[in-house]
């Protein structure tokens, strides 16, 4: 195997290409008929195109930060809402920190699809 490929969901292609284009910002490359086509500074991420589908419950794609907090706050100011979850013990910015100092935020893009962003400290 020689790389790897990531894909999603959408029912709405133009909402999905305004988000990871315009809001996260991706590069599209193309409409291929099946699937929206975006560079992930190397990784292929394909948007398959579908009437109907039920998002997954938990996190299907998320990137690392080295600076959580700065990246958040350039994401909020593109229009990206972050969720809060019971229970997840997260911060006033929607920052979860775990015992081992690693922290995470969870956003959904305009399909549902839960996405994150990271900072792992090992």
């Amino acid at each position: 195997m020689d790389s790897v490929v990531t894909f999603l969901t959408t029912q709405n292609p133009e909402a999905a290409i305004a988000f990871y284009r315009d809001k996260l910002g991706l590069t599209y490359l193309r409409d291929d008929g099946f699937a929206l086509v975006f560079d992930m500074n190397g990784v292929m991420l394909r948007i398959n195109k579908a009437k109907s589908f039920t998002p997954a419950q938990g996190t299907v794609l998320g990137w690392e930060a080295r600076d959580i907090s700065a990246t958040m706050k350039k994401l909020e100011q593109t229009g990206v809402a972050f969720e809060r979850y019971p229970n997840m013990g997260q911060d006033a910015d929607g920052v979860c920190t775990f015992p081992t100092g690693d922290k995470v935020a969870w956003f959904k893009d305009p399909d549902g699809n839960v996405l994150s962003i990271s900072h792992h400290v090992a």
